[in-house]
């Protein structure tokens, strides 16, 4: 697959307790979105973060949050994330998601090393 350079970066953020039809919310976007033939996605766990309520959730070993932030960041072009909106409008319920241009540079897999 060819990524053009001039795609579009979807960035979702959510809570890690966050559920969809009883599995965890980000993954079900990520199996979603490669469902969808997405270009790709990754999912990062924050140490600590705030959201619309200004709770703070942190990992730290006196406040263990079970609600750690995650975010969700999809790369590929304007219209696939377009498409991918609505999907991802009926699966979330609170959080923020964000749309920004992005350059892509590189796009591929690397090729495997002899062992």
């Amino acid at each position: 697959m060819n990524l053009p350079e001039d795609s579009v970066l979807l960035r979702i953020f959510i809570g890690e307790s966050d559920r969809h039809d009883g599995h965890p919310l980000y993954e079900a976007i990520v199996l979603k979105a490669r469902e969808q033939k997405l270009a790709g996605a990754t999912v990062l766990r924050g140490p600590m973060g705030f959201g619309a309520t200004s709770h703070l959730h942190t990992a730290k070993i006196l406040r263990l949050s079970g609600d750690l932030p995650m975010v969700i960041e999809i790369v590929d072009t304007e219209p696939k994330i377009q498409g991918f909106l609505p999907v991802l409008d009926g699966m979330i319920g609170g959080g923020m998601v964000t749309l920004e241009k992005v350059k892509v540079l590189r796009y591929g897999h690397r090729p495997s090393s002899p062992v």
